[in-house]
Parts: structure tokens; C-alpha cells; sequence
């Protein structure tokens, strides 16, 4: 005789016996006092697709544009975006009027620039990007920050937008032109949209070969990085400008605290903010205090990862923080996720999820920021998915989206970290809280498991979560009201509890 299962309202009967399915309870400790790094702020960036959105219809645009920045909710309490409170511009190099004689096979990762060959500015250029720019300012956005990918291609030794034999494409006897490039870029923008750059990049992965035209890009040596920064500095003071420069944007974090595999583009903490080093930058009074990585290529496996960040985080000068400047799902990540392929589902947004907080906690970066915030490709490096259009189409949105705004949408600039701890595996289960300037207090729980289970939260009474946000395979930062003693994290979700 075949023995009948059935379950009905967390209830199981077998048989004639009734017994209640167990839900797993988690025990989390939170304590406001034990302070970490000030978070400054959650950003993505517009390259590439953002010079062709930027000129679509209205209504898709705006619609866009609410998903990244705003920080309103509907009549329900559902937030209309995730609130990004910085914005990363890309300032082209001119590939996009070279056209093909750029050697830029894909037209989607051209860029115009403002520098005309007569030395002139055009500010008609980039308005794709500047629409962003000026629609992220009215959502709010509080923090700009332009960078180059590639010194513009009347600098460069070969004119284009791509290095020659794996070699710096920018000769140090133009170093001070490409820096009153980039200040006069600064002030020209600010005259045309009103924005002005907070955070201004001047070089981006600089460790890696960029020969190949697959995009803007060149190699620098450290020894370049500090002649730039250095020039930069002059350019801004000269100019009266009171953007601050951050470096390095190195291509993954190895190169921040070790020697890794690039003789002269390595060990970059030390070398830039050391006294005494050839390569110190750290007394120029416009540098960020921080330096900047990328965290792709480090992110599996998870003990791995975690031990890479611990290693970074000891690295950092008292005075020095660190910020995360660029991500998204790159390789086969040791087999455990494969970047190609578009996926707008919940297993890419949970490994995301993973990623921010292992650079929050771990390496205990003060910014976070995704690279593209639109994509149009087969492949996992985008918020919001758009066609491959240059007048207009659709767009989709993504569960890493979401998983992004579990954090930036609560996690306001210039909140601090807090104690957040729990008992059970390093992977099981992943919490961190943080205190933003309201007082308000915000606690990130990251549920990879295919099982729910209950919190118990130790916590000062004075703690009171109201409202509970949640990222699952079902639901897109779904908005509920929580009682402290009763909070339950759904199997494979993200969810963000806020206080009163």
C-alpha cells in the first residue's frame, strides 16, 4: 500500500499523523556601538549603452532613468528604483567619429569625446550621456564621477582609442594635456548640465593589455599613474576646481597589496600612499583618500574571496580607505556561475549579493559600484537589459538590479557599518547592518539556501524594524510590514529590514 504525503498550510500528514514541518531559526546580534568604515555611496556607470539611451523616446527613458535613481515609492510603499547615489560618466576619447578607421569593432563601445582636433570643445557631443547625467541630478543623485578609459585620440602615440604592442598610449610629454583635458572637461559639463564632478578617474585597469580594440582602453605604469595624478592635481588647482581624483581603478584586487603578475603596475596601495616612495601621491591635497579596485576575477570561491579581502583591508594605510569601483559577473568564476549568457533571474542576483557583501565586510570598502548600468548583451554585466537599438526598443529589468538596491536604495551616503554577526557557516547565511545619518538602522540578509528560516534578533530594545524589502525569485524588492519578533527570510532571497 503506497504511503500519502500531503502538505497543507506548513502541516504534513502521513498517515493518520499530523506534525509540524520545523522552520530552521537563525540567530543574528546586532550591536550599534561596534562601529566599522563609512559607506560614501552605491554608483553605476553609463558606458556604454547610455550615449544611445540617452536619446530615446521620453517615455522609455524616464522610465529607465526611475529604475537606477529614484528613491520614491508607489501609493503602496514600493520603491520606483534603487536609489544609486552616485553616477559614473564616461568621457570618450573620440573613437565614435573615427568610426570604423577606430579599429573599435563594436560601434556600442565607441565613444564620442569633446575635444575637437583644433583643440576646441564640443559640447554638442555625448548628449546621450549628459540626458543621464542631468535625469540622475534630478532623481537626487548627489555624487558624479567622470573617468577615462582612454586619453583622447589627438593625445595618444597612435590615435586611437586603443594601446600599440601592449605599451602606455599616452606619452608622459602630454600628461599636462590630457589633465587640462580632463579640468576643462569638468567645467565645461558643469556649464552645460549644472553637474559638477565630485570624483574625477583619469586611468582604468591599468594592469591590463587593452591591444586588442576590443573597447577604449590603455596599459599604465604606476610611474604614469603618479605623472598623471600629479598633473591632474595642477590642472584642478590651476582651474579652480574642487573635484577630487581617485585612482586606481586597478583590474582586480591582487594589484592593490601584492606583488601579483604585472612588474611595475602592481603593489599599488603601498607605492601611491607610502612616503618616501618614488610613486607617493598621498600629500596631493585633491586626492581621495582611498584607493580603487575591481573586484572581478577574485570572487570564487567564497573562502577564497573572503581571505583575498582580509588581505586588502590589512593592507590600507590608517588614513587610506578602499573603494570598490567596478563589477559584474566576469568568467566562469570556478565554475560555480558562467558570466555568458543574459540571466534575469535570482541565481546571477544572489551571487551579486554575495559579492557586495563580502566587499563590505570583508574588505570593508567604503563604495560600491557596478560597471554597466545598461546592457545590451548576452551576458551577465547588467542593472537593466536593453535592445540593441540606437533610436529605441525595450528594456528589461533584473534581479541583479534588485539585489543591488537591497543595499543602495537604504545604505544612504555617509552611513556607517555596524556589528552584525551571526553563529552559523560563513556562506549559510550572510548579514550586515548599518547605521545610516538619520539614525535609522538597516540590516542586509543574503538567504542563498533553497530552505526558509526564522530570525532572532539580539538587539538594544531600541531597535525596532518596521518594514522588511525582499528580492526572491517571486518578487522584485517587495515591500512589507515586520514584527521584531517575528521575521521570516524567504528560501533564496535578499531582504533588507529598515528600522523606524
Amino acid at each position: 500500500m503506497k504511503r500519502i504525503v500531503i502538505p497543507i498550510l506548513g502541516l504534513f500528514l502521513s498517515g493518520n499523523v499530523a506534525f509540524a514541518q520545523q522552520e530552521k531559526s537563525i540567530r543574528i546580534q546586532i550591536d550599534p556601538n561596534q562601529r566599522y568604515q563609512v559607506v560614501e555611496h552605491f554608483g553605476a556607470s553609463d558606458a556604454w549603452s547610455g550615449q544611445f539611451i540617452g536619446n530615446w523616446p521620453a517615455t522609455q527613458k524616464e522610465a529607465i532613468a526611475d529604475l537606477l535613481f529614484s528613491t520614491e515609492t508607489t501609493a503602496t510603499g514600493q520603491p520606483k528604483g534603487i536609489g544609486l547615489s552616485l553616477w559614473r560618466f564616461n568621457i570618450g576619447a573620440g573613437t565614435a567619429e573615427q568610426g570604423k578607421e577606430s579599429g573599435i569593432r563594436d560601434e556600442w563601445r565607441r565613444a564620442e569625446g569633446f575635444l575637437q582636433d583644433d583643440g576646441s570643445y564640443n559640447w554638442n557631443k555625448q548628449q546621450g550621456q549628459l540626458w543621464l547625467l542631468e535625469a540622475a541630478k534630478k532623481r537626487g543623485v548627489q555624487s558624479f564621477l567622470a573617468f577615462t578609459n582612454s586619453p583622447p585620440v589627438q593625445l595618444t602615440k597612435n590615435h586611437k582609442g586603443f594601446a600599440t604592442n601592449k605599451q602606455p598610449n599616452l606619452d608622459p610629454a602630454n600628461f599636462d594635456k590630457f589633465a587640462d583635458f580632463l579640468a576643462g572637461t569638468i567645467k565645461g559639463v558643469k556649464k552645460k548640465t549644472g553637474v559638477l564632478f565630485q570624483y574625477i578617474s583619469p586611468v582604468n585597469e591599468p594592469q591590463w593589455d587593452w591591444s586588442d580594440g576590443g573597447q577604449e582602453g590603455t596599459p599604465f605604469f604606476n610611474t604614469d599613474i603618479a605623472g598623471i595624478t600629479r598633473s591632474l592635481s595642477k590642472a584642478l588647482l590651476k582651474a579652480k576646481l574642487p573635484t577630487k581624483i581617485s585612482i586606481a581603478e586597478a583590474g582586480q584586487i591582487d594589484y592593490l597589496y601584492s606583488e601579483h603578475n604585472r612588474k611595475g603596475r602592481q603593489n599599488q596601495i603601498a607605492d601611491f600612499f607610502t612616503k618616501g616612495s618614488a610613486n607617493y601621491v598621498g600629500n596631493l591635497p585633491n586626492l581621495v583618500p582611498a584607493i580603487s579596485g575591481h573586484s572581478y576575477f577574485t570572487t570564487s570561491p567564497y573562502a577564497k574571496a573572503v581571505e583575498k579581502r582580509k588581505q586588502l583591508a590589512a593592507a590600507l594605510k590608517p588614513d587610506v580607505g578602499y573603494w570598490m569601483s567596478e563589477y559584474c559577473i566576469l568568467g566562469d568564476n570556478e565554475g560555480e556561475l558562467n558570466a555568458q549568457g543574459r540571466d534575469l533571474g535570482i541565481t546571477p542576483a544572489l551571487y551579486i549579493a554575495k559579492v557586495i557583501h563580502n566587499d563590505l565586510v570583508n574588505a570593508q570598502a567604503s563604495a560600491w559600484h557596478w560597471w554597466l548600468a545598461l546592457s545590451c548583451y548576452d551576458y551577465k554585466d547588467g542593472l537593466v537589459y536593453v535592445d540593441r537599438n540606437e533610436k529605441e526598443g525595450k528594456y528589461y529589468d533584473s534581479k541583479m538590479l534588485w539585489a543591488l538596491g537591497q543595499y543602495s536604495r537604504f545604505i544612504r551616503p555617509q552611513a556607517t557599518r555596524i556589528k552584525a554577526s551571526t553563529e552559523t557557516n560563513q556562506e549559510e547565511v550572510l548579514v550586515s547592518a548599518y547605521k545610516n545619518k538619520n539614525g535609522k538602522v538597516v540590516l542586509v540578509v543574503i538567504n542563498p539556501s533553497s530552505e526558509a528560516f526564522k530570525l532572532q534578533l539580539d538587539k538594544p530594545a531600541s531597535l525596532k524594524f518596521s518594514k522588511s524589502y525582499t528580492t526572491s525569485p517571486s518578487q522584485d524588492m517587495a515591500v512589507a510590514k515586520v514584527s521584531s519578533s517575528d521575521l521570516s527570510i524567504a528560501p533564496q532571497s535578499i531582504v533588507t529590514l529598515v528600522t523606524e
